[in-house]
């Protein structure tokens, strides 16, 4: 669809369409024709959705060139008054010299250049305490990911983010599921008034796949629900 389209249908049914998640890969071949898609779009904010561990992450042996293209991103994004954020996984938790990869990637850029779009359910999925990690990037959280979930990780977690099902045997997968917000194990009211405090403009509420036996918009209603109740 052009982006025009895109836009006036979002007008028409009165969405505010405030952010996308766009990789590095799509973005590199055309920085300023992409970002100017989504700024026509009427986006406010582009997220990187994913880092490879291996290859982009601190401790990657691509890290340097990742961190060349962020900012080479970050450059063309304000000038469509489009800020740049990564939205992390679990993964980011695992140290390097010490420190929290997802740590390094901040330090390593300014808040002008980088800015976090925290999902709380792998903040929490990587050992750290949700409303506590928002806090702690007060002023750079404009953007925060509240998510749901129930289980312990385990090696097939990541098909759920794609919408699969994930087979599992009880003697080799913990069981893990993606939730409603407010039926899993999260302090969603802790998270959402330290995203108050941090400053956030928008809470994101997610869930990948559908559980509890229910459809994609009956968890979405429960969600809602919740969030509204509180």
């Amino acid at each position: 669809k052009d982006p025009k389209e895109i836009k006036a249908k979002c007008d028409e049914l009165g969405l505010n369409p405030i952010s996308a998640h766009v990789g590095i890969p799509v973005l590199l071949p055309d920085i300023e024709g992409v970002v100017k898609m989504y700024s026509e779009i009427g986006c406010k904010f582009i997220a990187i959705p994913w880092a490879s561990a291996e290859t982009d992450l601190p401790g990657g042996t691509a890290y340097d060139e990742f961190i060349k293209n962020v900012k080479a991103v970050s450059a063309v994004a304000k000038k469509y008054g489009i800020t740049l954020c990564y939205h992390n996984h679990d993964f980011e938790f695992e140290k390097v010299d010490g420190v929290y990869k997802i740590d390094k990637l901040y330090a390593d850029t300014t808040p002008d250049e980088l800015q976090t779009q925290l999902d709380t359910c792998w903040v929490r999925v990587g050992g750290e305490d949700p409303a506590n990690f928002v806090k702690k990037y007060s002023g750079r959280a404009p953007l925060v990911h509240i998510k749901d979930y129930f289980g312990e990780k385990n090696a097939k977690m990541y098909e759920l983010i794609d919408g699969g099902k994930v087979e599992e045997k009880e003697e080799e997968v913990k069981p893990f599921e993606l939730r409603p917000v407010g039926y899993g194990v999260q302090d969603v009211a802790s998270i959402i008034s330290a995203a108050e405090e941090a400053g956030a403009g928008c809470i994101i509420i997610e869930q990948d796949h559908p559980s509890m036996d229910k459809t994609p918009l009956e968890c979405a209603k429960l969600s809602i629900d919740f969030v509204k109740g509180l």
